[in-house]
């Protein structure tokens, strides 16, 4: 009997070990579990009780129970700054520091537009910059673009076509004259040169083409402005000082670029330069034909004997040397090649080109006067049937 008794008390101690063994595995496991858990919680807690709590301050709406509308006006050249401080004023948002982050996150900044809003208290601050980003009215900017090889002219037949301009004649004065711009340094140069009574715009080659964002109320003159400081990022230092090694002045290698930006593509912009190099060297007429087509307005192949004889200070077939100006507004690419013409070309002394199947806008370039003319046989009839099919007697 004893036995039996010991028996059944081992018996009952192990199953006890035994399962206390696994009640203690078990917690050790959930355990970590557990505490993970809390710390999860607690971490959502706090970050709601936070978030609650900055919404509450700086993004709520200022008042719930308020769905009075207020009209809240922005008008042109305001910037985002402005625009918050009023609203905060008028009481509409809470922080214009966090209206103005939230914006400027958002992609929000540059696209709040002019005018007359019905906005209400119990609005988001969110909602509000959906609204105004919306458009009750006009964008403060809108983009403009000059084209490489624009003249001033089509340029501004542009501006007025686009919307930007009601009237392209202010532009084009002021253009013209250029009196306006006396303070930036190479405009006081053209206009002190001599060569500005003889040219169609004082300011033709000077407006750097590039795509600008302006406010939608800009003048004119702040349009042109915009325009004209680019130029001094185009013909930066070292520039000017390459213009001077070459004996040219900032205005002739502007000429010169514009000339080389008509007459080629950007991949035969430095061969065309050669050539013009050589030829002014060479005190050789220039012989252009794009300096003709800005005088006549007509982009002709065939030059007619009319075009050749014009009495016209651009007429490099009748004047040796460069026009008095630029002929358009030429490209970055097509002043760098100014500086620097292809230097084969120029050692060899190439001394002529001309087009060869106008479509294809290719060049042909030419050493000696009598392979010149070969070219021009083979080509000139191409020329005139391109004439032809436009249109162009």
């Amino acid at each position: 009997m004893k036995d039996n008794r010991n028996y059944t008390y081992r018996r009952i101690r192990d199953e006890r070990q035994h399962g206390f063994f696994w009640y203690s595995a078990l917690w050790k496991g959930l355990r970590p579990v557990l505490v993970a858990l809390a710390v999860i919680v607690l971490t959502i807690g706090i970050c709601y009780t936070v978030w609650n709590k900055l919404y509450g301050e700086f993004a709520a709406p200022v008042d719930e129970q308020d769905p009075s509308e207020y009209t809240f006006e922005i008008t042109s050249g305001q910037s985002l700054n402005r625009v918050a401080s009023n609203l905060e004023n008028a009481g509409l948002i809470r922080s214009k520091t966090v209206f103005k982050y939230y914006c400027d996150f958002a992609g929000m900044g540059q696209k709040i537009q002019v005018g007359t809003y019905a906005l209400r208290r119990d609005m988001t601050m969110s909602d509000i910059a959906e609204r105004l980003t919306a458009g009750d009215g006009n964008p403060l900017v809108r983009n403009i673009t000059l084209i490489p090889g624009e003249s001033v002219e089509e340029f501004a037949a542009r501006l007025v076509k686009d919307g930007v301009l009601e009237s392209a004649d202010r532009f084009l004065e002021l253009c013209r004259s250029g009196q306006d711009f006396r303070d930036y340094y190479y405009i006081a140069d053209v206009l002190s040169s001599g060569t500005a009574a003889s040219r169609k715009y004082v300011l033709e080659g000077y407006l750097a083409p590039d795509t600008y964002e302006v406010y939608t109320d800009a003048t004119e003159e702040t349009l042109i402005r915009k325009l004209l400081s680019q130029t001094e990022a185009v013909f930066p230092l070292e520039y000017q000082e390459q213009a001077e090694s070459m004996g040219m002045t900032m205005d002739q290698i502007l000429t010169l670029a514009s000339m080389i930006e008509k007459e080629a593509k950007t991949q035969d912009f430095p061969r065309v330069s050669a050539v013009f190099h050589n030829r002014l060297k060479a005190g050789m007429k220039l012989e252009s034909d794009v300096t003709i087509h800005y005088i006549t307005g007509v982009r002709r192949m065939a030059l007619t004997d009319a075009d050749i004889s014009a009495a016209n200070a651009f007429n490099t077939y009748r004047y040796k040397g460069l026009p008095p100006g630029p002929i358009c507004n030429p490209s970055a690419a097509a002043i760098r090649a100014a500086l620097y013409p292809d230097s084969t070309l120029v050692a060899e002394k190439y001394l002529y080109f001309c087009a060869k199947e106008p479509e294809s806008g290719q060049l042909y370039f030419s050493r000696t006067l009598e392979e010149h003319q070969r070219a021009v046989a083979a080509y000139s009839p191409l020329w005139k049937q391109y004439d032809e099919n436009r249109g162009i007697q």
